[in-house]
């Protein structure tokens, strides 16, 4: 796939899970925000990748969005998704995530990888594109999570201890 045509899958993917999602809890909406943020600054540097070393700026400002986004999954969105299936008793859901989180994990990994050499000023354009098939992977992989473990959940009261 073409980086226009990633970047188009990815903005689309975006907008649908705000319009599916938006609403529904305060903290998913600020994440889909933030996912929302990150495509865009995907999509300022994906002009031009081969340009990634001439002006850092828009480059650190993205690495800032990812890291930040790559966090707030880790930190509070996966918990939330996680505690809300264990007050719902919601076994399927709870072993989706078990299959799910690992992936995200590795291509977590490799989001702060190209981070760290963004950081140590040896950012190419490879590994940028590279970026590309990963986020989408990981914005597929987090709305199957939001779907199953949150949506599911929204009409029925949590099974009480």
């Amino acid at each position: 796939m073409t980086h226009k045509g990633r970047e188009t899958a990815m903005l689309e993917s975006c907008q649908n899970a705000q319009e599916r999602w938006g609403g529904v809890h305060l903290l998913i909406d600020r994440w889909l925000q933030e996912r929302h943020e990150l495509v865009r600054a995907y999509d300022t540097l994906g002009e031009k990748p081969e340009a990634l070393g001439e002006n850092r700026k828009p480059l650190q400002e993205f690495c800032g969005v990812l890291v930040d986004y790559v966090s707030a999954g880790h930190f509070e969105i996966y918990e939330q998704l996680t505690g809300e299936a264990k007050a719902f008793n919601d076994k399927r859901g709870l072993e989706l995530a078990e299959t799910i989180y690992p992936r995200i994990d590795v291509i977590t990994e490799k989001l702060l990888a190209f981070n760290d050499l963004c950081d140590a000023g040896k950012c190419v354009a490879e590994k940028f594109k590279e970026l590309g098939g990963l986020l989408h992977e990981r914005f597929e992989l987090e709305d199957c999570l939001i779907e199953v473990l949150h949506t599911a959940h929204k009409e029925e009261a949590p099974v009480q201890a």
